[in-house]
């Protein structure tokens, strides 16, 4: 702990989590001395004899087999070929020089990033004929989760109703610490590890050293979790509430799937995973058996290339979709600004966070009897009229009103009402949490905040009411104060209410696009629940109530596309992952229930764009019958990789073969997405796709353009016409644009119909007559 890490040897991944509000970004330096032996595509060989051969290769360079097996911290085996272990830089020059080595890296850091949200989706269990019922609700379906694992004694994960594990299951459950295998496993959560060996390596300390409660085994100290696992998968658990709002009947997306929990992620300074121990977690789930891979775990700007396995998430779930896991991964909470979404490799089905219908609203009666409406979660007695108070900066001091550093005078804060403003976003979710004690440390009664529009709320002790205002709303509390001798307001209870006037919008934090590294590949892919979002939690989590807690983050949005893959994977088990993707992405919602177009949380808010959500806010009963599919493999992800102009080896190393680009680079914009981003457009060009038939034999679509602003679209052929024999076509698209100068990002889309199916692709084109991009599109 004591020696500096050079940038090149750390790299910092956080869970993606506004855990009740706060984001959490802590660096741990930490010296590291694990490195990761890549070897490419495993062998057909019997796991045991490449495990032996990772001993044999080791002890080469270590001197002995005894001493290879002591330096040993993982043998990758599955999904591919390698190991981890503790090295000396020496040693991992040695092993790098050695045959059949195709690259030695050090390990890195990652770290850490409901009742309603199911019903707003479509997916009521009181509808018969959703996806939910057609799907057998997910059943036989295997969801792996990585996360900081589970809190087995939840009633969301009761295995009644449920037969027996799936035969093809080839996973485990392992005792730890506080955690029984044959008790807390059972036909809801079917497996259960834990990979900590490349985390306590870089951590040089044992694990309870930090203050924060940890258990050695699968078993959740955090929450996060929990609560994800739970959304994605959970059972039904009725009459469940939060402090008596939201109330309902809390379930998973798939709640007859099963659970296979990898915890490679440490309740240790905000949350902390290690890429040694994710690899090895991929490396089992391959094995194992998982239908999906749900990742609430992100990186940190500046990304990593797909190609540089310091993003162990972009090498697992390579290798994970090739065999046909489906990875679920968050776009991460770095919004609104553009350019932060992480997770953005085109073989990942990247997640951004929308609110739902459901809000919150807390009454504020001011002493002129006029009302407002701030958003709160407080359900205790309502606050009488009592005096309201301002801190009013005085001399050259400007932070007195500011709630991140409140100025109290006790003796007019007792018994009164607090308004406070905060103005960074991130900064507001810890503000808030220091104005309430400040608060109620100097004796006040109750909080109003101040902050950016949000619907994102933190709760504060279920007593004491912080409600949050926009600063208009704010502003004109504020001009009340000011006009005033004796200033006196009542706070009234939360109530709940559901559907219109509510509309759903892309949640603030949400990270947007275009991607930094390749901003002709569209992310996010699609957006779902993130805000607010009400689930099991571990006993300890200081938040919950009964057993459950509202959270919020990317992480939360995750598993709802986790758990709807799920469903559809149970409906079309020969899905590709990007078949599935491109089923939710064509038939997103880019409206609300209301019929109106989707805002993005911002300042100011705005219409959603497709960098903001993607496809739109995902419908999973229209994904269940797309119509049409836009369809790639392997393949088609290594023209991707030549098409970024990476080399042979890079890509190699990524792939685990020898691959060789052709000697005219493919175009990155013919990457077959069900999309269509043009980055940079000078002259006409021409882009190609390809589109399979996933309905009836016979079915003729047309197209429907509508062009960004001053861009001309043109389709060839315009009509597609599938019968028995004819289940794939091709066709072109020509983008041209009369303007002459340099512009932002148009958006329209092109949408082919055939009166059943509406197969929407979005358009987003930026003009650069003088071009500053580098890429040659």
């Amino acid at each position: 702990m004591g020696n500096k890490m050079s940038p090149s040897m750390f790299v910092l991944v956080y869970l993606i989590l506004v855990l009740n509000g706060q984001s959490i970004t802590t660096i741990v330096k930490a010296r590291s001395n694990v490195h990761i032996v890549y070897l490419g595509e495993k062998p057909r060989d019997d796991p045991k004899l490449i495990t032996g051969s990772h001993h044999d290769m080791l002890a080469t360079v270590v001197g002995s087999k005894e001493m290879a097996s002591g330096l040993m911290v993982y043998s990758y085996k599955h999904g591919f070929s390698g190991f981890a272990a503790k090295l000396t830089e020496s040693q991992a020059q040695q092993l790098a020089e050695l045959p059949g080595v195709v690259r030695v890296i050090p390990n890195s850091l990652h770290k850490l990033q409901t009742t309603r949200s199911w019903d707003f989706l479509g997916l009521s269990p009181q509808s018969p004929n959703n996806i939910l019922h057609n799907s057998k609700m997910g059943d036989g379906v295997i969801i792996g989760v990585f996360d900081t694992g589970i809190w087995p004694e939840s009633k969301s994960f009761g295995e009644d109703g449920l037969g027996p594990v799936p035969s093809r299951w080839k996973g485990v459950c392992i005792s730890g610490d506080k955690f029984n295998a044959t008790t807390n496993c059972n036909k809801k959560i079917i497996g259960a590890r834990s990979y900590i060996d490349g985390f306590l390596a870089e951590y040089g300390q044992p694990l309870n050293t930090s203050g924060d409660r940890e258990y050695l085994s699968p078993r959740d100290a955090n929450g996060h979790g929990t609560h994800t696992a739970s959304t994605a998968g959970g059972s039904f658990v009725g009459n469940v509430s939060f402090r008596g709002l939201a109330t309902g009947t809390v379930r998973g997306g798939a709640p007859r799937a099963r659970l296979a929990i990898y915890k490679v992620c440490w309740n240790i300074l905000g949350g902390q995973c290690a890429a040694a121990d994710m690899l090895k977690a991929f490396d089992d789930a391959i094995h194992d058996g998982v239908d999906v891979l749900s990742l609430s775990i992100g990186s940190s700007i500046p990304l990593f290339s797909e190609v540089d396995e310091r993003d162990g998430i972009a090498t697992g779930s390579f290798h994970a979709v090739a065999r046909g896991i489906t990875v679920v991964c968050g776009a991460a909470n770095d919004g609104p600004s553009a350019y932060t979404v992480h997770n953005t490799a085109p073989w990942i089905l990247t997640v951004a966070a929308s609110t739902t219908d459901r809000a919150f609203p807390t009454p504020i009666t001011l002493g002129n009897n006029k009302t407002l409406l701030g958003q709160a979660l407080f359900t205790g007695k309502e606050i009488d009229f009592t005096g309201l108070v301002y801190p009013e900066s005085t001399g050259l001091d400007s932070t007195a009103g500011r709630c991140q550093a409140l100025s109290l005078d006790e003796t007019r804060v007792a018994g009164n009402v607090v308004l406070c403003f905060t103005s960074m976003y991130m900064a507001r979710q810890i503000s808030l949490r220091s104005a309430s004690t400040a608060v109620q440390e100097a004796g006040g009664v109750g909080l109003i905040v101040a902050k950016h529009p949000s619907d994102i709320l933190t709760s504060c002790d279920a007593e004491f009411p912080c409600i949050e205002v926009d600063y208009e709303i704010g502003t004109q509390i504020l001009f009340y104060i000011r006009s005033t001798g004796n200033p006196l307001v009542k706070l009234s209870p939360t109530k709940t209410i559901v559907g219109m006037p509510v509309s759903p919008k892309v949640a603030y934090f949400s990270s947007r696009g275009p991607s930094s590294i390749a901003p002709a590949i569209l992310k996010p892919d699609i957006t779902a629940p993130g805000a607010n979002i009400l689930a099991a939690t571990t006993a300890f989590d200081r938040s919950m109530d009964g057993g459950y807690a509202m959270r919020s983050g990317t992480s939360m949005a995750t598993p709802h596309i986790s758990g709807i893959v799920a469903l559809l994977k149970a409906l079309h088990p020969n899905w590709s992952p990007a078949a599935i993707k491109s089923a939710l992405f064509t038939t997103a919602w880019q409206t609300g229930p209301s019929g109106l177009p989707i805002f993005a949380e911002g300042s100011p808010q705005k219409l959603a764009n497709p960098f903001d959500f993607g496809g739109g806010i995902a419908n999973p009963n229209k994904a269940a019958d797309p119509g049409m599919v836009y369809d790639m493999g392997t393949t088609d992800y290594i023209n991707y990789l030549c098409a970024m102009a990476y080399n042979n080896s890079a890509i190699s190393r990524l792939t685990g073969q020898s691959m060789v680009c052709p000697s005219k680079k493919p175009s990155i914009l013919d990457v077959n997405l069900p999309s269509i981003t043009i980055p940079s457009l000078r002259n006409s060009i021409t882009i190609t796709r390809t589109v399979t038939n996933v309905a009836t034999s016979t079915s003729i679509y047309r197209a429907v353009i509508e062009p960004p602003f001053g861009i001309m679209i043109s389709v060839k052929p315009n009509v597609l016409e599938f019968n028995s024999t004819v289940k794939k076509i091709s066709f072109r698209v020509t983008i041209s644009t009369t303007h002459k100068v340099n512009t932002g990002y148009y958006f329209g889309s092109l949408t082919w119909i055939n009166g059943v199916h509406a197969v929407r692709s979005p358009l987003s084109v930026r003009t650069e007559v003088l071009q500053s991009n580098a890429a040659d599109y």
